[in-house]
């Protein structure tokens, strides 16, 4: 028989070791992604009926919201009659569209604020909070809209654009602006502020095209027919612009044609 040997004494750690273990470490985890499920099943009662119906209408005017915002608000003309100053100016890159676009964009807000402030306070507030149904608050939100919309047509033939789309409808001409329905307000508000707008476009022309044809006479009794007249007047016009702060005189000449 063999005789068994002892087991070998442990070795002792030396210091400022770390004792070593087989435990493995696990993973770190990664981010957590909600799982979200759409289900589609018959309505169970007319509360539910209507509620679809209302979300449909939602997800029409949020996709309808870009033309809302272009056609019945002061949008359309800022845009127009900035995009006439570019032109006048005989620019053709600078300012880009983005920022002529930029630049109505935040002009509509601050001209419109007061509309969209009554908005806010009348029929969005009160939505939210439950006081107030759906069709309360179309209407609430509607009324501040159309009063602005009225408000710009104060010329005769802007009146006549309303009873225009009324005649075609076949109704009589409106008395007060409660007689006039919104579809019909809508295109009549268009047609006067594409009118406006011009109007404005052609006023800002007057002064460049005169600069343009002094500039041409000038060069054509030199003899200098080849050399385009519009190099040589872009810099005249920057100028006359500048001097007379044509930015911002615009801007509240644009401001103050919206009677709020």
């Amino acid at each position: 028989m063999y005789a068994q040997t002892p087991p070998a004494p442990a070795l002792p750690f030396p210091g400022m070791s770390t004792q070593g273990t087989m435990s493995v470490p696990q993973a770190p985890q990664g981010p957590v992604v909600p799982f979200i499920d759409l289900t589609v099943r018959n309505p169970q009662s007319g509360r539910e009926v209507a509620f679809s119906v209302q979300l449909l209408l939602l997800l029409t005017v949020l996709t309808l919201a870009p033309s809302i915002l272009i056609l019945m608000t002061s949008f359309l003309r800022v845009s127009i009659v900035l995009d006439f100053i570019k032109r006048a100016l005989s620019l053709q890159q600078v300012p880009p569209n983005q920022v002529i676009l930029g630049i109505s964009l935040f002009l509509t807000i601050f001209i419109m604020w007061p509309t969209l402030d009554t908005i806010n306070t009348n029929a969005i507030r009160p939505l939210t909070e439950g006081t107030i149904t759906t069709q309360e608050a179309y209407r609430q939100a509607e009324a501040p809209l159309r009063m602005f919309m009225f408000n710009q047509m104060q010329s005769k033939s802007s009146r006549d654009n309303i009873g225009l789309f009324m005649v075609m409808r076949g109704m009589s001409r409106p008395n007060t602006l409660a007689d006039v329905p919104t579809y019909a307000l809508i295109p009549a508000f268009i047609l006067n502020e594409l009118t406006v707008a011009f109007k404005i476009g052609i006023l800002l022309f007057i002064p460049f095209i005169v600069i343009d044809m002094l500039v041409a006479s000038a060069l054509m009794s030199m003899g200098m027919i080849m050399l385009p007249p519009v190099m040589i007047s872009m810099p005249f016009k920057l100028i006359l612009f500048i001097m007379v702060d044509g930015w911002g005189l615009l801007t509240r000449q644009l401001a103050a044609s919206f009677a709020l």
